[in-house]
């Protein structure tokens, strides 16, 4: 009997003490719906427990995004943050779960919902294509012929199969007739933004791909197209780039953030290009042909010994300079680079931890580094040991973590499985293939071991020539087209193993062998 009125003086005090004077919760006669303070509100949970209706919901933000707040419809109510962001002559897909608040987006964008940007002459074509006939009226042709600015209607009609309903009054259309007329009508406009909520229902895959075809033919150098969409086959065939929204359902939406650099910028991440060179060292003469690379990526050095993969990795290491640079208008670049050595040679004489520490720190330090590349390879066992006493392989394994601990643009890695057993190789090839791509950067390895080889590796530079006499390294090349030049020249096949996957040697003259060969797939990826 008095356990409400307590409850509610437990209310008032703790609202009162925490808010200087101010209540967090608010109840106004002028309104029927009870105001709560966010910057007062602890998050204590009392009164979404307390309130029998289940109105109440506290939601943690992931970020502060009060600064990119784009719209909001009230006190405690849906925020949207940022806005897509459209390219010319582009489509723009928008994906997220129903409720996340792509249809405001589209709005807002459309200046159907304040706040209006005023920057687009904007058509966009509704989600809810059977609310179309409460506020059309007459027949399909007729519409089409009032909307009708680009002379397209022939040929609308003809794409979206809309001639079999043309006389028909849009009240009578069902509902894949109604998509189809909502895009026609949406299409034979002229506008600088197109925009389509759900073009897809309703209709079956043929009528699908017709309308995306109708929409992509809306792409003109200065115009703009978005779509939402939530098939994602179809998002896919449709858009250029797509932009993810995500949050919680009926609170607050959150357009994920594109990247802001310059024009330099995207060249500078894009590309890196390096030029033709020659360098002779005694008798032997190599010839590196002009070639390309991109960040997040790994280019894996293939040919036999003494063919000059090293040569080259300390070319772009900025160890040896080229003789020659032939005619080419690409200098020669000065990247930040980190090299592993093909040999390892300990000099320093104390504890694999003091190396570390002096070498390394911040990467020795950071915790993220520690589990992605210190505990894979076991580091951590050999803290204390002597740099001068190591084996082999833990030599290689210490060499592996400084030379990734190096922050540089470029990773020279030099047979990183040599002293490996295969346990240790597999674990080495995913820690290096994780580090280069999470960190962005770009890694150039010489490896022997061809499954290692054939994991690494996202494009392939095959050396060719008479080895410590004469060779040429090409340019970089893509893994099948690399894979199957490298193997003719040493005349065999390789298959994938269908259980593993692994790359496996087919034996000489056998079935599959002869097959690849006379197929010309040294190196056959689809098995």
């Amino acid at each position: 009997m008095f356990i409400l009125p307590i409850l509610l003086q437990i209310f008032h005090l703790t609202f009162v003490s925490l808010s200087a004077g101010k209540l967090c919760i608010e109840v106004s006669p002028a309104s029927k719906i009870a105001f709560i303070s966010e910057e007062l509100c602890i998050g204590c949970g009392i009164c979404v427990k307390k309130c029998p209706f289940e109105a109440i919901q506290i939601i943690n933000l992931p970020r502060d995004l009060d600064k990119d707040t784009t719209h909001r419809y009230g006190p405690n109510t849906f925020k949207l943050h940022r806005l897509p962001v459209p390219r010319p002559g582009q489509v723009l897909g928008l994906v997220g779960t129903n409720g996340i608040g792509k249809s405001t987006a589209l709005k807002v964008l459309a200046g159907k919902l304040k706040p209006n940007l005023g920057r687009f002459n904007a058509i966009i074509k509704p989600q809810y294509v059977d609310h179309i006939p409460k506020a059309v009226q007459g027949n399909v042709g007729q519409v089409l012929d009032q909307k009708d600015e680009r002379d397209m209607k022939a040929e609308l009609c003809a794409d979206l199969e809309l001639n079999q309903v043309i006389d028909r009054n849009v009240g009578d259309l069902s509902g894949g007739e109604l998509q189809r007329f909502a895009i026609a009508v949406v299409a034979i406009q002229n506008a600088e933004i197109y925009m389509f909520d759900e073009p897809s229902s309703y209709l079956d895959v043929n009528q699908r791909l017709k309308a995306a075809q109708v929409i992509r033919s809306l792409l003109r150098p200065n115009s703009y197209v978005i779509v939402v969409e939530h098939d994602l086959s179809v998002l896919d065939y449709l858009s250029d780039f797509i932009c993810c929204l995500y949050g919680k359902l009926g609170a607050y939406e959150v357009v994920a953030e594109a990247p802001q650099e310059s024009a330099e910028e995207i060249e500078t991440y894009a590309r890196y290009k390096y030029p033709t060179m020659t360098k002779t060292q005694g008798n032997f003469r190599l010839k590196v042909m002009e070639g390309e690379f991109t960040d997040s990526q790994i280019i894996v050095m293939l040919g036999e010994n003494g063919t000059g993969k090293t040569t080259f990795i300390r070319m772009l290491a900025g160890l040896l300079k080229p003789d020659s640079v032939e005619g080419s208008d690409v200098e020669i670049p000065e990247f930040n680079v980190s090299y592993k050595p093909q040999k390892i040679s300990p000099k320093f004489q104390s504890t694999v931890r003091h190396l570390l520490h002096q070498k390394i720190r911040d990467s020795y330090m950071h915790p993220q580094f520690v589990s992605d590349v210190m505990k894979p390879l076991l580091i951590e066992q050999l803290m204390d040991q002597e740099v001068v006493n190591l084996s082999g392989g833990e030599l290689q394994r210490v060499a592996s973590c400084l030379c990734l601990g190096k922050p540089a643009d470029i990773y020279l890695i030099d047979e990183p499985s040599a002293y490996l057993d295969s346990e240790q190789r597999i674990v080495a090839s995913k820690v290096i293939k994780r580090f280069i791509l999470h960190a962005k950067k770009t890694a150039f390895v010489v490896e022997h071991d061809f499954i290692m080889a054939s994991y690494l590796a996202d494009r392939v530079i095959v050396y060719e020539g008479k080895p410590s006499v004469d060779c040429i390294a090409n340019s970089p090349q893509s893994l099948l087209t690399g894979m199957n030049l490298f193997l003719s020249h040493l005349d065999i096949t390789f298959r994938r193993d269908p259980t593993n996957y692994r790359p496996r040697i087919n034996k000489l003259d056998s079935t599959k062998d002869r097959e690849q060969k006379s197929a010309g797939s040294y190196y056959y990826l689809d098995d």
